[in-house]
């Protein structure tokens, strides 16, 4: 897995550093650090927060860096393209600028635009100073809508993010919003093994889910939630002190786009956690 990890030299960018360096670990290809400056005249300091991460991943036996000149959200798009990588890691800075506001963050922009799966380090990364915690829980909330699913792509795509040791919770969210057409009014209160028992859509796929996931080492389980998406996704996430989140996200066209753009991004802004969202 070939690994790019976006760092502005920020606390925020460290602390992307350090979560990093864990999947870093177990790359089988040389991963690169990647900084950007708005002008030319800027590239001194891009040195500067280069060898800053050199530092902080002084463990990491083979590490390339690379400067770039232009827009931050563009120029990292731009390079994992270029480079083919299987994975971008960017961090979070909030913002409480109108003009950011609008037009949404960096991350957002990798985020959307990027061939490859993205993972946001922000949130609940450390739970001591200094210390970044290891990816042992983690939520996949899978909706069964995107073909392939979100589980099968997940672990064709990144493969390596998984060390055989996690407890990955499948979660689908149901409500009468989300449901499909037709879906009985007993099962948006049904549980998980209710639904895979009935042979209902909702619990074919988290059938299929578990069955992706019975090898060795991990542990899975199935969970439904009733009620808004987001929300539900969030008092998950929450309840359950997950290390990672992990969504899904495809482009469609018409009210399904702009639906699932709409989901995505709050999820990425609300979710106090690490955010895998893979396409």
């Amino acid at each position: 897995m070939k690994i790019l990890i976006a760092t502005g030299g920020s606390s925020h960018s460290e602390k992307t550093l350090r979560f990093g360096a864990q999947i870093l670990q177990h790359a089988d290809e040389t991963p690169t650090v990647l900084t950007v400056v708005r002008r030319k005249q800027d590239l001194p300091q891009a040195e500067a927060v280069l060898q800053r991460a050199r530092y902080l991943l002084a463990d990491i036996p083979e590490l390339e860096t690379r400067a770039r000149v232009g827009q931050p959200a563009e120029q990292i798009i731009a390079e994992a393209k270029e480079g083919r990588f299987d994975l971008v890691i960017v961090g979070e800075r909030h913002s409480h600028t109108l003009k950011a506001r609008m037009l949404g963050s960096t991350s957002i922009h990798v985020v959307e635009h990027a061939a490859c799966p993205v993972i946001i380090a922000k949130g609940e990364i450390a739970k001591d100073p200094g210390e970044i915690r290891p990816i042992q829980r983690i939520l996949l909330c899978d909706s069964g809508a995107l073909i392939p699913s979100l589980l099968s792509r997940f672990t064709a795509q990144l493969a390596d993010v998984l060390q055989g040791e996690e407890e990955i919770t499948c979660l689908h969210v149901m409500s009468q919003i989300t449901a499909w057409p037709g879906v009985p009014d007993q099962d948006l209160q049904a549980s998980a093994e209710e639904l895979i028992e009935e042979h209902a859509p909702e619990g074919e796929w988290l059938a299929s889910d578990l069955q992706v996931l019975a090898h060795p080492g991990v542990h899975a389980q199935a969970k439904v939630r009733h009620g808004g998406v987001v929300e539900e996704i969030l008092a998950e996430s929450e309840e359950n002190d997950y290390d990672l989140v992990v969504i899904g996200a495809h482009r469609e066209a018409g009210w399904q786009r702009i639906l699932l753009e709409d989901i995505t991004r709050e999820i990425i802004k609300r979710v106090e956690r690490p955010v895998l969202v893979v396409r």
